[in-house]
């Protein structure tokens, strides 16, 4: 457990960060130190994990599901996120899909060119990368469905 507390601990500082640690404080009604000791990596803190109830209600909160997702990779679970920003809706089918699936292929293809640029992908790159392949992913899905739905 000593490998996956501190993974899950990792997730858990990115989720209190993403909503800011005063707004964490708030939503989940517990202080500073408390939501500190929940992802230290002091031995003394090692047994001590954010409760359900807080996950929940930062998540809510948050850009991404942090602990949620780490919890499913732990299992070999994959999640599909779905919370799309767009400036629009897509209403083309499969022709729109196509169209949106090259263009996240290009995006997902500039970062890693960037990144790998000086030949070392960092940490920040890293999620960058993972960020536009999961919105190539959801491309994909949404394509699928489309595909689908034609099929009968």
């Amino acid at each position: 457990m000593a490998s996956n507390g501190s993974y899950l601990k990792k997730h858990t500082e990115a989720l209190v960060k993403d909503v800011g640690i005063e707004a964490a404080c708030e939503l989940t009604g517990r202080s500073k130190a408390t939501l500190g000791r929940y992802y230290s990596d002091m031995p003394e803190h090692a047994d001590r994990f954010m409760p359900i109830d807080a996950v929940a209600a930062l998540e809510t909160a948050a850009r991404f599901p942090h602990v949620t997702t780490a919890l499913a990779e732990l299992q070999g679970i994959t999640l599909s996120y779905d919370k799309a920003r767009r400036n629009s809706e897509s209403s083309g089918g499969v022709n729109a899909d196509v169209v949106a699936l090259s263009q996240r292929f290009a995006m997902l293809m500039s970062e890693y060119s960037q990144s790998i640029e000086d030949g070392i992908i960092t940490i920040n790159e890293a999620k960058r990368l993972l960020r536009e392949t999961t919105a190539l992913q959801q491309v994909l899905l949404e394509m699928k469905l489309h595909l689908e739905e034609e099929a009968g």
